[in-house]
């Protein structure tokens, strides 16, 4: 890479080394542990309001507390796009590094284009923000996530109450969080989505909670650097 190619960071220190990987420095760490945190503030966060029951909200297709993968016109390369159902009326689309002009766009288009199909333009009020460089995102993944989570928040994460493909928020080591559960090969994984300036705070929190539990580092990567039955997600 070019040394006037400019470079983001999130606000979680990679741990070393670090590398730059899609125009992010990320920590280059591999580890072989049970169970794993990943910073994942590379991938594209863009957040959407809409009425509940308005057609933007049908055409998401993800209601209230849960998620959906889409690979349609989402996104204008066919990159997975997760759409999380985060609030009555909020969304939260998680896209691929570098993604997140077009996903906005294509997420502003969405109620153009379905009027086109329908042939009736609608007036419904749309927001869409773009929060890629605002927020910290993180992932943890492993057998004992959910143990480790419950020592940190009061919310029920068994299987009954926090399947996989649910979205929840609620205040993980005193913070304001979007829990999601997106398991990879039958493994516990969650993503937490908070603000940037509690990034390094709730990673940190994470990794002092979990040293019982064996909790290490692992550095961020593409798809194209992951085992090909791995998405985007699978950090």
């Amino acid at each position: 890479m070019d040394d006037t190619t400019p470079v983001a960071r999130s606000a979680i220190s990679p741990a070393p080394p670090e590398i730059v990987v899609a125009c992010w420095a990320v920590s280059g760490r591999r580890s072989t542990g049970a169970l794993t945190l990943t910073d994942a503030s590379p991938l594209a966060k863009v957040a959407v309001r809409a009425d509940p029951d308005g057609e933007l909200a049908q055409a998401l297709g993800v209601r209230f507390g849960r998620t959906s993968r889409r690979t349609d016109a989402l996104d204008s390369v066919g990159t997975d796009v997760l759409v999380v159902g985060s609030g009555p009326g909020e969304w939260l689309a998680l896209g691929a590094p570098g993604r997140q002009l077009a996903l906005t766009e294509q997420l502003r288009g969405l109620l153009e284009r379905r009027g086109r199909v329908s042939g009736a333009a609608s007036a419904e009020l749309v927001t869409v923000v773009d929060l890629t460089h605002g927020r910290a995102l993180m992932r943890l993944t492993g057998p004992a996530a959910a143990e480790l989570l419950g020592r940190e928040c009061a919310v029920d994460l068994t299987d009954a109450a926090c399947p996989d493909g649910s979205a929840l928020r609620t205040a993980v080591a005193g913070l304001a969080t979007d829990v999601i559960r997106d398991d990879w090969d039958g493994t516990s994984s969650y993503l937490l989505h908070c603000e940037r300036s509690s990034g390094q705070y709730l990673f940190d929190s994470l990794l002092d909670a979990g040293t019982e539990l064996g909790v290490d580092v692992d550095g961020f990567t593409t798809p194209s650097a992951r085992d090909e039955r791995r998405t985007m997600y699978d950090f």
